[in-house]
């Protein structure tokens, strides 16, 4: 077995960004609500079939990335990460004009229904349109229903026809050929499996990217859940890289693994607390130390 560290292929180099937003009044008493509704389930004073810690889950994952998901009444918050990805994908839309350079949106939540109710893919469709993106730039990977119309509308992403392409991991992950152009890529939520965010990845950090440097942008709303479901894909992708590395195999689980580094960063943006980044910085520091004194003990081990 050949792993991606041992194969040195020919991808460009990615620049990951975390946009924190702040969460509006409303979000934060929704999160409350949701501390008060996982106390009364815990406590099994409310029957499963009408609240349980699934649901809560689910709404939490929803307040995270949108409030008006909970109620569509609620307003707009200009400060909201859906916002924040609007204004990312603007600028870098009118930055690559010339060269007709194409950026990717994930989200798994929120999909078009067609059914006129509010969904996160419409409103940063209409966002864009009104803010001067033409028309024919903007596809839905859902419209793709085919395998004929996905290849169409591949081909038009490689050739920077399309230039933002909205789609989730399941649609959008293996198998997505249209690197060419691809110049950023903007996480709105965060999926349950790491490999589901080495999917997403791995669109862009691809061979025949043209463009020698790109950005991988995660979005979070800071007091939400999005600080939560990093950690759980984070202590997930920890474990998994101690054994998909050519390295020396640790035995104890350390963060170990470049693709952790983000997530432990972006978990410590969201909780709001700078000691914990300190903290990560200072584990992650020592467990590539502990995976250099076992190369070099090793090594040694081999030379005797």
């Amino acid at each position: 077995i050949k792993t991606s560290d041992q194969l040195h292929l020919p991808v460009p180099d990615a620049k990951f960004e975390t946009v924190v937003v702040k969460p509006s009044e409303i979000q934060q008493d929704m999160v409350q609500a949701l501390s008060e509704r996982a106390a009364e389930v815990h406590s099994g004073s409310v029957d499963p079939s009408v609240d349980n810690m699934l649901k809560i889950t689910s709404d939490g994952r929803k307040i995270g990335l949108d409030q008006r998901l909970m109620n569509s009444a609620l307003p707009d918050d200009p400060n909201s990460k859906l916002n924040a990805c609007v204004n990312n994908v603007l600028r870098i839309w009118n930055d690559t004009k010339e060269q007709k350079l194409t950026q990717l949106i994930f989200c798994d939540m929120s999909t078009p229904k067609g059914d006129g109710s509010f969904n996160v893919y419409d409103d940063i469709r209409s966002k864009l349109l009104n803010a001067g993106v033409p028309e024919q730039e903007i596809e839905f990977i859902h419209n793709a229903d085919t395998e004929n119309k996905k290849a169409e509308l591949f081909s038009k992403v490689r050739s920077g026809q399309v230039r933002v392409l909205l789609g989730s991991t399941q649609r959008m992950g293996a198998g997505t050929n249209c690197q060419q152009k691809l110049v950023a890529l903007h996480h709105l939520d965060c999926p349950w499996r790491p490999a589901d965010l080495q999917q997403r990845e791995g669109r862009i950090i691809r061979q025949g990217n043209e463009n020698a440097e790109v950005d991988i942008y995660s979005y979070v709303t800071e007091g939400t859940f999005d600080a939560y479901l990093y950690q759980l894909v984070e202590r997930k992708q920890k474990f998994i890289a101690q054994i998909m590395t050519s390295k020396s195999p640790v035995r104890s689980a350390e963060d170990v693994d470049e693709q952790a580094l983000s997530y432990a960063e972006i978990k410590a943006l969201a909780s709001g607390n700078p000691l914990i980044k300190e903290k990560m910085d200072l584990d992650i520091e020592v467990s590539k130390l502990k995976l250099l004194k076992g190369n070099h003990l090793s090594q040694r081990y081999a030379l005797e």
